[in-house]
């Protein structure tokens, strides 16, 4: 059994900074935050425990530098490392490291990051575990002639995807064979710049999926747990904008059969700490599309409607104990919504770094701000554009909307731009009301604006 963690080194910034803060906090663990130059004066700097500064505002240099942050940890006697989401959260070679030097990665093991951060050993890994996937190539697509051949089987649309991608990066829709050859050569294109991996492969492109994920939590003695699914499909060009728990789409029956399927498979794996598995959903089926080794930017939705802290129940993972529960004590009540509040202009999505003149969260029963943002901080450009996720939580659905755009209306940033706008426009919507949508909803939503 790993020894019980002393001292938290959290490798990130901004509002999960915070979160493993607070958990660590909660649980009398010290932290220590990294950050760049860029991030002397925020949040998660100001309320650690110790701070080292790890190199200038580039991410490369900073929060990507793995060795910066692994002599920081050695520096300041921590003997873990949370990694949040982002940077070097899904890097298998940055948990070697942790692991080389003695330290605890707050985390999935080296080898399942590595699995599934490719996308292609991640689909064959799950379907010889009994999970369904969309139909598509067995494996990397290396040649125009592999491409034609998988669409003769399968029927356009198909969708060209990066092995080693995310966040919507070399993903190229091809709807007919003339478009193929560029959906193709675009995407591996893309691919090799953004990963340094050109690889693809080709899955059918569904028309009106919903995106759903479930949430697990695994220990290491082979007790495996879910936390009910996430509705993700409201994304703009493949980025989450709002994100709800429980599926609108979704009843009771349909989410114990995909909790079985999925905790079944991770206990034959092997599988160790958070986790999430990403689905589409289409016609009553579901096909798996990717794994997140990592905590998920929407896990509070999850936390909201289960009562949990996923972050505290990784830290005790991590520290050898067992989750102490069984899928019978989870039990998920009421609906909650999440808002990703990001600093871009809600019309054109164009980055609004810049100083924040006027900060006032909104609060009440039900409500939850998730932010490192104050008066007088200045957002830099270096970053995500992430500034605060709002999360509401109600007995039902209808509530937890009416409680949302109540909250929408009392939240004042001022000094930049932000997407709260868009969030007030999408509340109002007649269809979004209805949980009508599916993951194309959101662009010909803003188009139509």
């Amino acid at each position: 059994m790993a020894a019980p963690i002393q001292k938290v080194l959290i490798a990130n910034r901004g509002e999960i900074a915070l979160r493993v803060q607070r958990a660590c906090r909660e649980m009398g663990i010290p932290t220590v935050a990294v950050h760049s130059t860029a991030d002397a004066e925020a949040m998660h700097v100001r309320l650690a425990d110790e701070s080292v500064c790890i190199g200038p505002p580039a991410a490369r240099d900073s929060y990507l530098n793995a060795a910066a942050i692994l002599s920081a940890a050695i520096v300041t006697g921590a003997d873990a490392i949370h990694p949040g989401y982002g940077f070097l959260s899904e890097n298998a070679a940055f948990a070697d490291m942790v692991e080389a030097h003695g330290l605890t990665f707050i985390g999935p093991s080296p080898d399942h990051i590595r699995m599934m951060g490719d996308k292609i050993a991640a689909k064959a890994a799950m379907a010889s575990l009994g999970v369904p996937l969309v139909p598509g190539s067995e494996g990397e697509v290396a040649t125009l002639e592999q491409a034609r051949a998988v669409c003769a089987a399968i029927g356009y649309p198909v969708l060209v995807k990066a092995a080693a991608g995310g966040g919507g990066r070399g993903m190229k829709v091809a709807r007919d064979a003339d478009g193929l050859e560029e959906a193709w050569r675009v995407a591996r294109a893309e691919a090799r710049a953004a990963f340094g991996n050109e690889a693809v492969y080709m899955e059918k492109y569904l028309d009106r999926p919903r995106h759903i994920e479930l949430q697990v939590m695994a220990d290491a003695y082979g007790h495996v747990v879910h936390f009910g699914e996430r509705d993700c499909s409201l994304q703009r060009r493949h980025q989450k904008l709002l994100e709800e728990a429980g599926s609108p789409a979704l009843d009771a029956t349909q989410r114990a059969r995909l909790g079985t399927t999925v905790t079944g498979a991770l206990r034959q794996l092997g599988y160790r700490n958070a986790g999430t598995l990403e689905f589409l959903y289409q016609d009553g089926q579901f096909a798996f599309i990717e794994m997140n080794t990592r905590l998920q930017v929407e896990h509070p939705v999850t936390e909201m409607v289960c009562d949990a802290d996923l972050v505290r129940e990784q830290i005790r993972v991590a520290s050898g104990e067992a989750l102490g529960y069984t899928q019978s004590d989870i039990v998920m009540r009421g609906h909650a919504i999440e808002c990703r509040i990001t600093a871009e202009d809600p019309d054109s999505f164009m980055p609004t770094p810049g100083l924040v003149s006027v900060y006032h969260p909104p609060g009440g029963p039900g409500v939850r701000v998730d932010s490192a943002l104050y008066a007088g901080y200045r957002v830099p450009p270096f970053y995500d554009s992430l500034v605060a996720k709002l999360i509401v939580h109600a007995p039902t659905r209808a509530e937890a909307i009416a409680r949302l755009r109540r909250s929408l209306d009392e939240f004042a940033v001022l000094g930049i731009k932000t997407t709260l706008p868009l969030h007030q426009r999408i509340v109002e919507d007649a269809q979004f009301q209805a949980g009508d949508y599916d993951i194309h909803w959101l662009e010909r939503f803003v188009a139509a604006q």
